[in-house]
């Protein structure tokens, strides 16, 4: 009987076919040269609509007079002087930001006292343009690097902190219980449940403190600075000198490009199992 239903219900030249895995994820793709042709093209546009007079190259130069522009300050060593100071005070800002932040957010995310404490110091302080503590940091620590390296570190903390203790309570609290009821020490909890669950939420921090950081210095050297990036885009804007003006601006932007592709880098490395 089952034979003749299966012979009834199938017909005879009925073949067999490969269906495509469905159970992926959502694993969004890009293309690899997709970015570099897209801007490209717009470098191309640019660099006709400026050599065809249809831009006044005062108000913006065309790419080949940029290009020019940064050239020329490598040559004379001016570029390397500004870069230099900038990344000097981008680095002890960030990292002692992030330190603070990363510390402090922990304790949010695994004390009730400290969240009940941070969480309203972070909600009233966070909102606070931390450019314009300056002149305050400056009254407290002196004219030098320590006012610029301060707001650097102020902006990085408050948005580190707040990214990884929301990285902490993305965690799932099953795997916690799970842990804890096999009796698994706190410490080891967190390093081998919590880290790993909120390191990616602390990643997507570092890019936002990245932004932050690059912000900050640029607006602390405008205010009081005679060397870095921001001090010479001041300086060049003075004097309309539009090409060097774009020519900092390039730098910063490739600065941030740099900053994008370690994170990604570490982030092939350290969530390896995504």
């Amino acid at each position: 009987m089952l034979d003749r239903a299966a012979q009834a219900g199938t017909p005879k030249d009925a073949t067999t076919r490969r269906v495509r895995f469905r159970g992926a994820g959502f694993v969004p793709a890009s293309s690899r040269f997709g970015g570099w042709i897209g801007l490209a093209v717009v470098i191309a546009v640019w660099q006709i609509a400026g050599s065809s007079g249809l831009i006044n190259p005062l108000f913006l130069p065309a790419p080949s007079a940029i290009a020019k522009a940064i050239y020329e300050l490598a040559v004379s060593g001016a570029l390397w002087q500004h870069v230099s100071v900038s990344l000097l005070r981008i680095g002890a800002g960030w990292m002692l930001g992030t330190a603070a932040g990363v510390a402090v957010g922990f304790a949010i995310g695994l004390s009730r006292v400290a969240r009940s404490v941070g969480i309203t110091f972070i909600s009233a302080l966070f909102p606070i343009p931390k450019i314009a503590l300056l002149p305050l940091l400056i009254l407290w620590l002196g004219i030098g690097e320590e006012p610029k390296v301060a707001t650097i570190a102020l902006g990085v903390f408050f948005s580190t902190a707040i990214s990884v203790y929301s990285g902490v309570d993305a965690v799932p609290r099953n795997l916690i219980r799970m842990a804890q009821s096999f009796n698994v020490p706190f410490a080891t909890i967190v390093r081998k449940v919590i880290w790993p669950g909120a390191l990616p939420s602390i990643l997507a921090g570092f890019r936002i403190t990245a932004s932050v950081a690059l912000l900050l210095v640029v607006s602390a050297e405008m205010i009081g600075a005679q060397y870095g990036i921001g001090a010479f885009v001041l300086q060049a804007g003075n004097l309309m000198q539009t090409d060097q003006l774009l020519a900092g601006v390039v730098i910063l932007s490739v600065f941030g490009l740099a900053v994008g592709k370690v994170i990604n880098l570490l982030e092939t490395r350290l969530l390896h199992w995504r």
